[in-house]
């Protein structure tokens, strides 16, 4: 089958059965209605683009076992389709094969032949589209991605939707790791989307569904992908058990959550997420693992095979068509129906554009036996999209960061670090940086005490607050570091340290000095204190800027530290590693030993 995972070889679907991967590769043939029934209720045909295209083979085995019957044909496709009831694209391929039957056996054939032929196309032009996006929202670094169930050539037939991406992706050279849901309790993150990971070459580690928001939190991912097995003309999206949670902690720490499915997902004729019917499947497959049972007999079982996500927790849906802008609600026309969101192509993705054209045309449009309304890509409002989603993604970066810096905060107020009002935190979120408002104390700091400012020249843009007094100081490092969070405080010891001396402050021998990424020595610079606090900001950028490979710490004369990192909790700790290290010179009499 080469690339493909699925073919129509002498009557009958021969295809990949996923129930016995990772440790078989054993070809499936499926030569009834029965058996394709079976083979999509058992799992050993799932994804909802596969199932798509299986059903629409399912009308042509119909139409072969009823010739000339066009109502037990129908009674089969209807049995095909009913097979599982969340995943659109089941019924949509159904009823586009179900639609060529007027005119015979061969034209249903030649319907689903179509079908799996566009089907690969489809998903490579989705996909270049989401990378782009991904690139896009998180540019000019290696990524650390994660993915959820299994979204590749298994669950299509052919490249991938959301795995697609990452296989786009991986061919730039953009991809640092993929952490990979495992995806209870089938464990389709583990048995197939780590296999097609390591078959493509992929980087990837296996995590526990249960661990994803925990690598969020820790700063070890930058983009959520996942794939859809139906979208409703509101934006929600219902798609494997667990989507739902990653969507929630993904806004919670501002990461980027995008879903990648063909437009034959969409589905305009159910209105909200509310109205999609989900799945419950068998208790077994929670109660029993491999055979072996893991919960007591008897136990009640609650197993849902799907979950409905918001739109407002998505940044973003992408089809081969482009980006969907997703509406707050569903749209009536006069007559009721409901408009589904529209999609735009994304501009600048020559790449995308190609594999778009590649499907058959610029803007690749559904077939009309699509469940949900055709959308016309608009080039021009392509830009608005991506405007839309990266506002998205930084609101949603703001917040955490508000959250992140308002935790921090009270931590070091407890410690004597920053006592009354005194002291000050950021984090950066692309051209700004979100910062404590000035003359608060720093024990009661909530998230909506943070003021946004403008990295270039300090101005606040957003916040009800004034920004920090030190404001300069922040943006300063910023400028002229890759930081992306600065903490500047009061701890005793280092702030007595920084009286009465000399431009910098040279310490030896102190195991410490590894945690501020030095070994041996270190020379921290100490700059002056005056009341021209923008001046400090100057002498900082300058020293930064003549020396990059300068310690991400310094000391401001009887006024403090600033300290700086990746993350705020690296900028944290190597506050504490150096007071840690002043203390230790209180203790000793000696800088150097």
């Amino acid at each position: 089958m080469g690339e493909s995972s699925i073919a129509w070889v002498d009557g009958a679907v021969v295809t990949i059965d996923q129930r016995a991967l990772p440790h078989e590769v054993r070809e499936l043939r499926l030569a009834t209605v029965d058996e394709v029934v079976d083979a999509i209720k058992t799992l050993a045909v799932r994804g909802a683009p596969a199932i798509g295209v299986t059903g629409a083979f399912g009308v042509v085995l119909a139409t072969a076992a009823y010739p000339g019957d066009r109502e037990k044909v129908e009674l089969e496709a209807e049995r095909i389709a009913a097979a599982r009831p969340t995943a659109v694209n089941l019924a949509w391929g159904v009823r586009r094969a179900l639609s060529a039957l007027p005119s015979g056996p061969q034209a249903v054939l030649d319907e689903a032949l179509a079908m799996l032929e566009e089907d690969g196309r489809v998903n490579r032009a989705a996909a270049t589209h989401a990378a782009d996006l991904v690139q896009r929202l998180c540019p000019d670094r290696p990524l650390r991605l994660l993915t959820h169930c299994n979204t590749g050539r298994l669950a299509t037939t052919a490249f991938g939707t959301a795995i697609g991406a990452l296989r786009v992706l991986s061919a730039r050279g953009a991809v640092e790791s993929v952490l990979v849901d495992e995806t209870r309790p089938l464990l389709q993150g583990a048995r197939l989307t780590a296999w097609e990971l390591a078959e493509a070459g992929i980087p990837h580690r296996l995590t526990i569904d249960s661990a994803a928001a925990w690598a969020m939190a820790t700063g070890q991912v930058d983009c959520v992908l996942v794939g859809a097995d139906r979208i409703t003309a509101d934006g929600s999206v219902a798609n494997k058990i667990g989507t739902y949670g990653l969507a929630v902690a993904a806004q919670r720490h501002g990461i980027p959550f995008i879903v990648v499915a063909p437009e034959s997902t969409r589905d305009a004729h159910t209105a909200t997420g509310a109205e999609i019917v989900v799945e419950e499947r068998a208790a077994g497959e929670i109660t029993h693992v491999g055979g072996i049972a893991t919960a007591p007999k008897n136990t009640d079982v609650f197993n849902p095979a799907f979950d409905v996500t918001p739109p407002d927790l998505i940044t973003a849906v992408v089809t081969e068509n482009g980006l969907v802008s997703l509406l707050p609600t569903a749209t009536l026309t006069g007559s009721g129906a409901v408009n589904s969101p529209a999609t735009t192509a994304i501009a600048g993705s020559g790449t995308a554009a190609s594999a778009a054209a590649a499907a058959g045309s610029e803007t690749a449009d559904p077939p009309a036996t699509l469940s949900a309304a055709p959308s016309t890509p608009v080039a021009e409002n392509a830009e608005g999209g991506l405007a839309a989603a990266t506002e998205k993604v930084c609101a949603a970066r703001k917040s955490a960061a508000s959250e992140r810096i308002a935790n921090v905060a009270r931590g070091l107020y407890q410690r004597g670090w920053m006592p009354g009002t005194a002291g000050n935190i950021s984090e950066r979120v692309g051209d700004h940086t979100v910062i404590t408002g000035s003359g608060l104390s720093k024990g009661e700091l909530t998230a909506s005490d943070m003021v946004t400012v403008t990295i270039a020249d300090s101005q606040p843009v957003s916040g009800t607050r004034r920004p920090s007094a030190e404001t300069t100081i922040h943006t300063a490092v910023y400028r002229a570091t890759d930081a992306r969070a600065v903490v500047h405080a009061h701890p005793p010891h280092a702030t007595a340290r920084s009286i009465g001396t000399p431009e910098s402050l040279r310490f030896t021998g102190y195991e410490l000095i590894k945690g501020l990424g030095a070994t041996g020595a270190i020379d921290i610079p100490v700059f002056p204190n005056h009341a021209d606090v923008p001046s400090i900001g100057a002498d900082i950028e300058r020293h930064l800027s003549e020396h990059p490979d300068a310690p991400p710490v310094l000391f401001i004369a009887g006024h403090g530290i600033t300290a700086w990192g990746a993350t705020l909790a690296q900028a944290r700790d190597r506050a504490e590693c150096l007071e840690a290290m002043c203390e230790l010179v209180t203790l000793t009499g000696r800088r150097e030993i």
